[in-house]
């Protein structure tokens, strides 16, 4: 048979009617297997236009579907399946030999790009499109080059909205930019949460880190409310909190990075927070301990998010280069960016809200 699949269909050996013909004949529409003949040109009909069927590269591509050539179809099908597993498999064996060996890369902050294109963000992934449906919006005011701080709203009693932030960014930008996100101190307490914060590029939500980070070109993304925006109760949603004092225009200021702000729509009701067990929180060293209409009544099954429509949109860039670099402690300054800042994502929040069906499509 392996023979069989090389030899041309004008070659003399294919009208012997031997074993191999039957093989090679096509049974689908484009040739039936009676009243035809026993020519090598029956299996095949001539196209208008096309080349003769008894040519040595084969018969013409069947309508509609994958061409046919000597090696015959099943060997065709095959092939680049075939392939591609083994693509697949050998570039698995070869991250998992990295792995061990400790031949891959991570910065002075602990990042893992490898890791975290590889392994963490295709298991965001699935969630972001999937669970979430996030639509994505304004992700070309993002620049394409340099440091940007990207200021958003916190919600949703889980974090889980700076993780679909990070999807969003990462997935969706043209320069395929990533998010290094600024994260509460009780993030890196958590056994487990704390390596697996540091790999996906997360860093301590201080100035100094910050700035080095925009310095360094990167996008750096910060959620001002923080536990005030995800612990606060159902019915606050959309209505942001606090920004503190504006010690993330401060750190824009110092690096010349302009400010994106971004609106976040659909978190806040994936855990509808309807009480907060505070002794419990303090008993444990939380910020709160939510009580929503599933947990802690149902279990570990009460911690499974609702699955709400996203949507999320950043806004035009604010720039900060133009400033001198003592503005950066000008308090007033501040203060009136920050006000620019908040009113921008509450405005583009309250406009998603008017523009949504609902709260799951």
């Amino acid at each position: 048979m392996a023979d069989a699949k090389v030899i041309p269909f004008d070659d003399d050996r294919s009208r012997s009617g031997g074993a191999s013909r039957p093989a090679r004949r096509r049974t689908g529409a484009g040739g039936g297997s009676g009243g035809r003949g026993n020519g090598p040109a029956a299996p095949v009909s001539a196209l208008p236009g096309a080349q003769v069927p008894g040519a040595a590269d084969g018969p013409p591509p069947e309508p509609g579907g994958a061409a046919h050539g000597p090696e015959g179809p099943g060997r065709e099908a095959s092939g680049p399946a075939d392939g591609g597993w083994e693509r697949r498999l050998a570039g698995g064996l070869a991250f998992l030999r990295r792995r061990v060996t400790g031949e891959y890369e991570v910065d002075e902050f602990g990042y893992d790009k490898e890791l975290t294109e590889q392994v963490l963000m295709s298991a965001l992934r699935p969630l972001a499109e999937k669970y979430f449906r996030v639509e994505v919006k304004g992700v070309e005011n993002i620049p394409s080059e340099g440091g940007a701080l990207i200021v958003a709203n916190h919600s949703g009693t889980l974090p889980l909205d700076g993780l679909m932030l990070q999807v969003a960014v990462h997935d969706n930008h043209p320069a395929d930019r990533h998010l290094r996100l600024l994260a509460a101190d009780l993030v890196f307490q958590l056994p487990v949460v704390n390596e697996l914060a540091r790999k996906a590029g997360h860093t301590l939500a201080c100035a100094e880190d910050a700035q080095r980070l925009l310095e360094r070109g990167e996008i750096v993304g910060v959620m001002p409310e923080g536990f005030k925006g995800i612990g606060k109760p159902f019915g606050e949603r959309y209505k942001l909190q606090r920004f503190g004092r504006g010690g993330f225009v401060s750190t824009a200021l110092r690096a010349g990075a302009p400010i994106v702000p971004c609106s976040i729509v659909g978190a806040e009701e994936i855990y509808p927070m309807v009480g907060n067990a505070k002794t419990l929180a303090r008993l444990l060293g939380f910020p709160y301990f939510p009580i929503t209409p599933t947990f802690p009544w149902l279990g570990p099954l009460g911690a499974v998010p609702l699955p709400t429509k996203w949507t999320i949109q950043f806004g035009e860039p604010i720039p900060t280069d133009g400033y001198p670099q003592e503005a950066a402690e000008d308090p007033m300054l501040m203060f009136n960016l920050t006000d620019q800042v908040r009113e921008q994502i509450q405005h583009t929040l309250y406009k998603l809200l008017v523009q949504r069906r609902s709260v799951f499509f």
